[in-house]
């Protein structure tokens, strides 16, 4: 999760994955008494490969569903025999939620979904809050789950912050609560404590601290850039600035927003400080770096029109 752009790791995982399900499958077929629970690994074993395969960097979503239906239907067992614990909700809460947001924001996949059951948001969302309370297995990331959809999906920053604060005071070495604290610090605008939040995530990596690496990295940079340019400390912004690029260029993540505003607050502060070559150097990095349909080569085009006219 630190950085979901590394694929090293997906053969080993789909591989315990496939060990589990070939376990599971067996006790599920010769062992009766077994069966909620072989029941249970194996809705969460094709539920894990389901998710992997749905990521934004692997967006395998024939797959992603094959491995979701395969997940219900055994979910579909439990419930059948009066057994959807807080763990077994966990998916059914996911389900509920995703079934109904996925065809609302990407409606090419709306075929993909014609054979599952209807879903309900809202029911979903309270199922969540449910598994957070009072699962054992799944409640961390039931957790997650709900800090990221009332931050990205439902426009409940209040909640979203309550969760990655517990999380990161519970798991304060765990480098994506560590991330998302700070992110939510930044946008709740609490400078003293991101400031504090940041700085630490940045000597983790050069400390070599167990995922914390250059995702981890740009995010802190940039928010600390951000936050020295709104106190105008220029040179301060400056030297984050500068990092979150670096950070930026070391996962080839060059046409997010983070890389891209960097690029252009380095070329206003440059410009600023009269060295209109190096803000003309950074301004010409963003058109090339970005599409023309984006704010940034916009707003980066009608920057270096300005300097042209100033020359």
């Amino acid at each position: 999760m630190p950085n979901t752009k590394v694929t090293t790791y997906d053969d080993k995982f789909l591989a315990y994955m496939d060990s589990t399900i070939m376990v599971a499958e067996n006790l599920y077929k010769k062992h009766p008494e077994y069966k909620i629970e072989s029941a249970f690994f194996l809705a969460a074993a094709h539920g894990f490969k389901g998710r992997l395969y749905s990521d934004e960097e692997r967006k395998n979503w024939r797959k992603a569903a094959v491995e979701g239906k395969a997940a219900l239907n055994y979910m579909e067992v439990c419930r059948e025999m009066d057994h959807l614990s807080p763990e077994l909700l966990f998916g059914d809460a996911l389900y509920n939620y995703f079934s109904v947001w996925v065809p609302e924001n990407y409606p090419a996949l709306k075929p993909l979904l014609w054979f599952f059951r209807k879903g309900d948001k809202k029911l979903g969302l309270q199922q969540l809050r449910e598994v957070s309370y009072n699962a054992f297995y799944t409640r961390t990331e039931a957790m997650v789950w709900l800090m990221r959809i009332s931050n990205s999906y439902e426009n409940d920053q209040t909640r979203a912050f309550q969760i990655a604060e517990y999380l990161y005071t519970t798991y304060p070495d765990n480098p994506y609560f560590d991330r998302y604290y700070a992110r939510m610090l930044y946008a709740r605008g609490q400078y003293v404590l991101l400031e504090k939040q940041a700085k630490q995530i940045l000597a983790r990596i050069d400390s070599s601290y167990t995922g914390y690496e250059a995702t981890s990295g740009r995010y802190a940079a940039f928010f600390l850039g951000q936050m020295y340019e709104f106190q105008r400390k220029p040179d301060e912004a400056k030297k984050y600035y500068e990092l979150a690029v670096k950070y930026a260029e070391e996962i080839g993540a060059t046409e997010s927003g983070y890389y891209l505003f960097s690029l252009i607050a380095l070329g206003e502060i440059n410009e600023k400080q009269g060295n209109k070559a190096a803000a003309r150097r950074y301004f010409m990095e963003v058109k090339k770096r970005s599409g023309r349909k984006d704010e940034a080569y916009k707003d980066a085009k009608k920057r270096l029109k300005k300097l042209e006219k100033d020359d």
